[in-house]
């Protein structure tokens, strides 16, 4: 199982050594749904779905057990290098950051509603933010002006908050805060690594690759 399609790159790879199994991979991501649609393989199955509904669909799929498990996390470069999904801090766009588009949660909603007290809990622990209460009351002042709708309404924002040469790691901070809360990403690993070690064999392999400690700890 590929539980992070994204692109397909993983998924073409493993498509192209398994000899008689079986490939199912998953995403939630509209996008990812039609890149999957370009496999013409009888050996792949592609389920729109988050992958915390690994045990459902593998059900719904006839599989009750695999050899494998392969998490690739966070967001796909097809994801950060289109401006409209509004992950990257390098292209201005809304203030959206779902990885399932019929979400109601954006980044925007976010930053325009939640209580002060809730935004320094995100901003401290899913983007590690040293000055959170800082950025916090900054973000509540700003929106009583004028409500935050791009990414570079809260790029601006954050510029003088910034430690000075390291102001794109600290936009990063923030902007994967976000994102965590958009997709509750944490809550989601949590349910799909309880169910890892329900569905894979004895002897089979769960692979994940992750890229900040909150996931590394988990």
């Amino acid at each position: 199982v590929d539980v992070t399609f994204g692109g397909g790159g993983h998924s073409m790879r493993i498509l192209e050594k398994l000899k008689g199994g079986r490939l199912i991979a998953f995403d939630q991501d509209e996008d990812a749904k039609r890149q999957a649609e370009n496999i013409q393989s009888r050996s792949f199955t592609f389920c729109q779905a988050n992958f915390k509904y690994l045990k459902q669909y593998l059900k719904l799929n006839n599989v009750a057990k695999v050899d494998g498990v392969l998490a690739d996390l966070g967001i796909s470069s097809y994801q950060i290098d289109t401006p409209e999904r509004g992950f990257s801090t390098r292209f201005d766009g809304p203030l959206d950051m779902r990885m399932d588009k019929k979400s109601a949660l954006t980044a925007a909603r976010i930053l325009n509603e939640y209580p002060q007290e809730k935004l320094h809990k995100i901003l401290g622990m899913y983007g590690e933010v040293r000055n959170a209460k800082t950025v916090a009351t900054a973000i509540e002042q700003q929106r009583g002006v004028r409500k935050f709708g791009t990414n570079t309404d809260l790029i601006k924002m954050l510029k003088p908050l910034s430690p000075r040469g390291k102001e794109f790691k600290y936009y990063a901070q923030v902007f994967q805060a976000l994102r965590i809360e958009v997709n509750q990403e944490l809550e989601a690993l949590e349910s799909f690594l309880k169910q890892c070690s329900e569905v894979i064999i004895p002897g089979g392999r769960l692979v994940v690759m992750s890229y900040h400690s909150l996931e590394d700890r988990m």
